[in-house]
């Protein structure tokens, strides 16, 4: 297993199952049989054929050869932004939703902050013939507009959620009191690799298959089947997590995650977990977040929504904690930078999540010879306000 885990559900002293007892049948229930589900042949060959036939599996492993020119090494983009929906956040809505008709659910609720995980889960559920709600804080749907309407055009109902800080945080509160008042009918997609276990190692399993398909493509284009760096940006971490999964028992392989830094990370306004974080209890696990000296979670703030969480997930933690990842960090400015010139060096203009990871190529030395995979987990259309707003190009 590329992300070690425990039968308690922790990476080292991070992760396990901080829920009310109310929540306890609903997880217990998917603890006890998610393992048995997704190794199913029958879940396998059906997985394996969506991803296929409806998302565009494989996503290309693009050389991207003036940026590469730019920092003076060989750069891939991971074009998860070729997937329907425009984002990775797709490979685990098909997963849960999966395990949930094999958990006889018939509803399905979801959190969502830039709006990717919204749409994905809408989208699955429109597939699949499930009602469909997603909470989403009221400043993101604000700010992410175009998203809340293709959430509605899918048939999705969405949910403000108008308490804290508006934002990705009060999203998950909500689900998961949802989730609490229905526990029978109901299935809780959670978006990323944060949450009680089993969510962290089932969703980092369903975003694996990116790592999977980097190891073949690079066999392919450079003869060996790792990079030297695999670069990703992390908000909760979902799909850092599939991006790193296949190498992380790699040593050669280093690990590079890129967090939100917003105005400054001694500004108040950030969401760069390692650097300004403790280990706490959040969202159901043991994991690093933003918290006063009291344990109250400090707000976080970022431009990119999909980034504005207080947390990480806690293979992140552990990753951090381990070393076996060097965390970084990128501000508003920096990304909103980065880009603008991935758009006119490459013709791709990524989501501003993805912009961090592109804002770190600055903070690294490489070597000629060094191969480097960043994952470009979305596209940046459901950006472009803001890219017009706050950019200068």
């Amino acid at each position: 297993m590329s992300f070690p885990i425990d039968s308690n559900g922790y990476y080292g002293s991070y992760g396990g199952a901080f829920i009310p007892e109310m929540l306890y049948p609903n997880v217990e229930e998917l603890r006890s049989k998610y393992l048995e589900i997704v190794e199913e042949p029958s879940f396998q060959q059906q997985f394996g054929e969506l991803l296929k036939h409806y998302v565009g599996r494989p996503t290309p492993l693009f050389l991207a050869k003036r940026l590469s020119k730019e920092y003076g090494c060989r750069i891939y983009l991971k074009r998860e932004d070729l997937n329907h929906t425009g984002a990775h956040k797709v490979n685990n809505t098909i997963g849960q939703i999966l395990v949930a008709q094999r958990l006889g659910k018939q509803k399905i609720i979801a959190e969502t902050g830039a709006g990717q995980h919204g749409v994905a889960t809408a989208t699955v559920c429109a597939l699949m013939g499930m009602e469909c709600i997603v909470y989403m804080g009221e400043i993101d749907i604000a700010r992410q507009r175009p998203n809340v309407e293709r959430m509605k055009l899918l048939g999705a109902e969405v949910r403000s959620a108008t308490s804290g800080s508006r934002t990705l945080k009060d999203a998950t509160n909500e689900a998961m009191r949802h989730w609490i008042n229905h526990p029978f009918d109901t299935h809780y997609i959670i978006g990323s690799v944060v949450g009680p276990h089993p969510y962290p190692d089932m969703v980092a399993r369903f975003q694996s298959v990116i790592s999977e398909e980097i190891k073949s493509q690079l066999l392919e284009l450079e003869g060996r089947d790792y990079p030297d760096y695999v670069i990703a940006c992390v908000g909760g971490g979902s799909n850092a997590a599939g991006a790193f999964y296949h190498f992380n028992q790699h040593q050669q392989v280093q690990l590079i995650a890129v967090e939100a830094s917003g105005l400054g990370l001694h500004s108040d306004k950030s969401a760069a977990t390692t650097a300004l974080g403790k280990p706490g209890v959040l969202h159901g696990s043991m994991t690093m977040l933003m918290q006063t000296a009291d344990g109250q979670v400090v707000e976080p703030y970022s431009i990119s929504a999909g980034l504005d969480y207080p947390g990480i997930g806690p293979l992140h933690a552990h990753l951090y904690q381990s070393e076996r990842a060097r965390f970084m960090s990128a501000t508003d400015e920096q990304a909103l930078s980065a880009g603008i010139k991935l758009s006119k060096l490459e013709g791709i203009i990524p989501a501003l999540e993805t912009a961090h990871a592109l804002a770190a190529l600055d903070q690294i030395n490489f070597n000629p010879e060094d191969v480097a995979v960043l994952n470009l987990s979305g596209r940046g259309d459901k950006d472009l306000e803001t890219y017009i707003e706050k950019g200068t190009y």
